[in-house]
């Protein structure tokens, strides 16, 4: 239980925000969305967390989200993540930053939601919006719209999104 809860911790001790805070209340509302007798016994927990979380620190960061160990969220304010969004492990995410569905032609919601891969470096103020994949190891520069796939070992940045620059690596 308690390695569970605290797999973000050690990502996060260089972190001088409420990030490393935020990630230990997100994990122990995943814990305890995960085990039946407890989610009766902390239901309190889960509606205290909405209100701490999404209200007091403005960050919308549902416990239905699939987060992999090791997310680190730099600042955190105005940060918008949609439940059925997937993020791999070791991922960096900053401040006023969207990863959710998009609206499609016929104004409905339900387009699917982003997929990031490991080892992504969300830059503030960034936008990635729709049914799309990010490969493993991708920078997204701030401010940047993302609404198209990017593949592994990119830099992306711009509105809309595009590649400027392709990360050599020696490890593959």
């Amino acid at each position: 239980m308690i390695k569970f809860i605290l797999q973000d911790w050690k990502a996060n001790c260089s972190n001088p925000t409420k990030g490393k805070y935020v990630v230990v209340l997100f994990r122990f509302a995943q814990f305890v969305k995960g085990n039946r007798f407890l989610f009766y016994l902390f239901i309190w927990y889960l509606f205290l967390y909405r209100i701490i979380v999404e209200w007091f620190m403005c960050i919308e960061l549902s416990w239905h989200t699939e987060i992999g160990a090791g997310l680190q969220i730099y600042h955190g304010s105005g940060l918008v993540i949609h439940p059925n969004s997937k993020i791999g492990e070791n991922c960096r995410i900053r401040q006023c930053t969207t990863i959710g569905i998009k609206q499609s032609v016929s104004n409905s919601y339900d387009t699917g939601a982003p997929s990031i891969g490991n080892n992504v470096d969300i830059g503030c103020n960034s936008v990635i919006i729709g049914d799309i994949v990010i490969g493993d190891n991708t920078i997204i520069g701030a401010g940047s719209i993302v609404i198209r796939d990017l593949p592994k070992y990119c830099i992306a940045v711009g509105n809309p999104a595009r590649i400027v620059k392709y990360i050599n690596n020696k490890s593959e």
